[in-house]
């Protein structure tokens, strides 16, 4: 895997043709060079509509998915494991249109994990994004929680 994280558009387009998200309608518009943010979009059709005509509720999910475990992965290249660990989603209102998730690594975010990982330790980090339609009205938020550690060859002893 190390040739995809070589570069952030190849993992965008990666993603973009992913079944999981090809099919729900979910695309990666943006993934910057240095992989520190990423700006997801749901388009709203009819096969991911639920019963009551708006947004799956599950789509808005997995819009959430795998992003911030991707873009520490790019990130941090291959010094670091990085599995999501569990996820959460609080749902406020109706999703109706296309729905849009922003993602930012911050320089303080990076240095907790560098730090908190340092000797090999293992680390739980939380992160959280929000879910908007088009005008910005909150739709979700949504807590992700990630398993970080330094491979062994990366790791201070």
């Amino acid at each position: 895997m190390d040739w995809l994280f070589g570069k952030a558009i190849w993992v965008r387009c990666a993603l973009n043709m992913w079944p999981p998200f090809w099919g729900a309608g979910i695309k990666i518009e943006t993934l910057s060079d240095d992989f520190r943010y990423c700006r997801v979009t749901l388009k709203s059709r009819w096969w991911n509509k639920n019963a009551n005509r708006t947004q799956f509720g599950g789509s808005m999910f997995a819009m959430t998915d795998p992003i911030y475990p991707l873009m520490l992965m790019g990130y941090f290249k291959n010094r670091y494991y990085v599995w999501d660990k569990a996820g959460s989603i609080n749902y406020i209102k109706p999703g109706k249109e296309t729905l849009v998730a922003e993602f930012n690594l911050t320089e303080a975010k990076l240095a907790d994990i560098v730090a908190a990982t340092e000797g090999g330790n293992k680390y739980f980090p939380e992160f959280e994004v929000t879910v908007q339609d088009k005008s910005g009205e909150l739709v979700a938020q949504v807590k992700r929680t990630l398993y970080v550690r330094a491979k062994p060859e990366h790791r201070n002893r």
